[in-house]
């Protein structure tokens, strides 16, 4: 039985840990058929380490999303490993601790932008990076692709997530507009809005705990914390051509909590 992503060429980002979201997508999309190659930052060696238990093997490359000699160089490493793409996945975040954890008000701005550089701007500058990797027509002479994020509901104002909020709505509004801008070249840009998961980037919030227990209360469908599946699902489905003409769209992954007011 053939994969949904059977003949895709996908770059993944942000595979740290077996819990990570980007983790089970990479495993999925392996499973599903497609090639992968990985980024990592800032140390490729534990990607490196993690990447072993992925059904195939696949490289690594290091690459800070702020660097833009890392950035420049992208294309052509990609393009001798896999020979174009069909998919960017974009699981990247990060703000400095003092953006975190109810300090909102007194947070130098320093640290918000560069929430806003990694978290949100970053979309952008690795779609543009990505984007001779997809223009370029492949074996069948297609070209085109499905650009990926992850956010975190911006609809509200979370405990504790404080400066990372405003990224994700700047992600949310980037994700938007890189959607406008691309249309015309069949790239379809889209993020999968997940549930909380115990995992690298949610281990370094200040009382992720409190935020975590609104799903145990207000959750329709049972949330499980330790069960990134679900939103690697969203994710592969996203990129597979199963949603040919959905671009700027925003998939909840999260028991359905955005549908309930209280």
């Amino acid at each position: 039985m053939s994969g949904i992503l059977d003949g895709k060429r996908v770059l993944i980002t942000g595979v740290l840990m077996e819990s990570s979201i980007a983790f089970h997508t990479a495993k999925l999309a392996q499973e599903q058929g497609a090639e992968i190659i990985l980024t990592a930052f800032p140390r490729p060696t534990l990607t490196q380490r993690i990447a072993k238990k992925l059904p195939k093997p696949v490289k690594v490359v290091e690459l800070d999303v702020t660097n833009a000699e890392h950035l420049d160089g992208l294309a052509e490493i990609v393009r001798e490993e896999l020979g174009g793409l069909d998919g960017v996945v974009h699981s990247i975040g990060f703000a400095p601790q003092d953006a975190l954890g109810g300090n909102f008000l007194n947070t130098p701005f320093e640290s918000v932008a560069t929430a806003m550089h990694v978290s949100a701007y970053s979309l952008k500058s690795l779609t543009m990076a990505c984007l001779p990797l997809m223009t370029s027509p492949d074996a069948t002479g297609d070209s085109g692709g499905s650009v990926v994020g992850l956010t975190f509901d911006a609809q509200y104002a979370w405990p504790q997530y404080d400066w990372m909020g405003p990224a994700k709505a700047a992600l949310e509004a980037t994700s938007r507009y890189l959607a406008r801008d691309l249309g015309k070249q069949n790239i379809r840009c889209n993020l999968v809005s997940a549930g909380p998961i115990g995992s690298m980037a949610a281990k370094s919030i200040p009382g992720f705990t409190e935020l975590a227990d609104v799903w145990n209360h207000r959750s329709p469908l049972e949330w499980d914390l330790s069960d990134p599946e679900p939103a690697g699902r969203g994710v592969v489905a996203l990129l597979s051509d199963w949603f040919p003409k959905t671009t700027g769209e925003i998939v909840h992954v999260d028991g359905g909590l955005h549908a309930i007011g209280a």
